[in-house]
């Protein structure tokens, strides 16, 4: 292969450049006109269900401002997907609140309904409160268990944010996620389904919300001739430019859906025949996933070239393409950490110019949350030992699946 194998890089259709002209041309190169008002009724006519969507810098973006628009201020609780990516918990922290994590469900790998009414009591019980949000996650594009959950949410009147990052284009019964709580955050981030270079957008339940959050993502400025400010508000909103980005991806959006779909049933057909690797599957029909990422696990038996050596020294730098700034010079291990012959598949798929990944490591394993209040089952801890997240973006030939595939063959023992 004479190119490496990113995990899920954005397509480009052509389609922006024209959008992108167009705001130089009109002069709008800020963080409003007519570019974000169009991908914002692109998104409307997308999710359905009469919502009304805000286009923002950055699905963390959205996801903060959802917190501010159900209530939550420092003191308060709010219940978190543990095995997810650390943006869905890190804003409670922006406001001075606490998630409390909780654990998985082994099908779709999303928050446990069952254990989620156990820490709503347990917290009541403790604190004298009910948490003032929930935030579960469409965990590599596979929806949650939402009919559940939303009951468990509407027994304690505590409002739902769906984290649909990693799951735009999926769907629950036909229904997009993110259309089913209280608000619904998206992502365009340059590993998305589709991508604006970096941004977000925040699903709101009607135009009065909607108006309410551009109002926040805008600096909360109050209706006088000169700036007045009665509360803190941010510098969200999406620029024009990126926006006109946005435009041209939502024209090929359920084109990469259907790639992303055609990766995932050509690695699970594969892997039908190689005992010892599992394919993550939707467990029914109702799980209508975008299989953003495809992903696999591997048995604790299946031996690995290079397992011994899989952890003889410790990573140096960002690991893969886009891995971003990260802290040198950690210890090898950690209390937990993937099985030595999955870091020894990624090692291999690297050495051969594929970029595979561990899947997310559980919050409530993070030292930054260790004081966190958590409910857990095992089963997130138990999957991030054993799993690998593959290549799936638009980027993706059949050939490099096929190429991967082997690569995967190719270094077992």
């Amino acid at each position: 292969m004479d190119k490496r194998i990113y995990l899920c890089l954005a397509h480009m259709s052509g389609k922006e450049q024209a959008f992108i002209q167009e705001a130089f041309d009109t002069n709008w190169v800020v963080p409003l006109g007519p570019n974000v008002n169009g991908f914002e009724e692109d998104l409307k006519q997308f999710v359905g269900q009469n919502k009304e969507v805000v286009a923002l810098s950055s699905g963390t973006a959205a996801i903060h401002l959802a917190l501010i628009a159900c209530g939550v201020q420092a003191g308060d609780e709010v219940v978190c997907q543990s095995f997810t990516f650390c943006a869905s918990a890190n804003p409670v922290t922006y406001l001075g609140a606490v998630p409390v994590f909780v654990d998985s469900e082994p099908e779709s790998w999303n928050m446990d309904p069952a254990l989620l009414e156990q820490a709503i009591l347990d917290r009541m019980a403790r604190t004298g409160r009910t948490p003032k949000a929930i935030v579960v996650v469409a965990l590599y594009g596979f929806p949650y268990r939402i009919e559940e959950i939303m009951e468990v949410a509407n027994k304690y009147g505590i409002p739902v944010i769906e984290d649909a990052a990693e799951g735009l284009g999926s769907r629950w019964k036909g229904q997009v996620l993110g259309t089913f709580g209280a608000f619904g955050v998206l992502s365009f981030n340059g590993n998305k389904m589709i991508t604006t270079s970096g941004g977000g957008a925040l699903i709101c339940p009607n135009a009065q919300a909607k108006q309410h959050i551009m109002w926040l993502a805008t600096q909360a400025r109050e209706a006088y001739p000169y700036y007045q400010h009665e509360a803190i508000g941010f510098n969200y909103r999406l620029s024009n430019i990126c926006a006109g980005i946005g435009r041209g991806q939502m024209t090929i959006l359920n084109e990469h859906i259907a790639h992303h779909k055609h990766i995932a049933d050509m690695y699970r057909e594969a892997f039908r025949q190689i005992k010892g690797i599992t394919y993550h599957e939707a467990p029914s029909k109702a799980f209508d996933s975008n299989f953003w990422l495809s992903t696999i696990l591997l048995d604790e038996n299946l031996r690995v070239r290079g397992e011994k050596e899989a952890y003889a020294q410790a990573v140096q730098g960002a690991v893969g393409g886009a891995a971003g700034v990260v802290h040198g010079g950690g210890s090898i291990h950690t209390d937990c950490e993937p099985n030595p012959n999955v870091e020894a598949m990624r090692i291999q798929l690297d050495k051969a110019g594929i970029e595979s990944r561990p899947l997310w490591k559980p919050m409530h394993t993070q030292p930054v949350f260790a004081n966190c209040p958590a409910y857990i089952n095992g089963v997130s801890e138990h999957l991030f030992r054993r799993g690998l997240c593959l290549p799936s973006g638009p980027m993706v030939s059949d050939e490099e699946v096929h190429y991967i595939i082997s690569q995967i063959k190719n270094a077992l023992l």
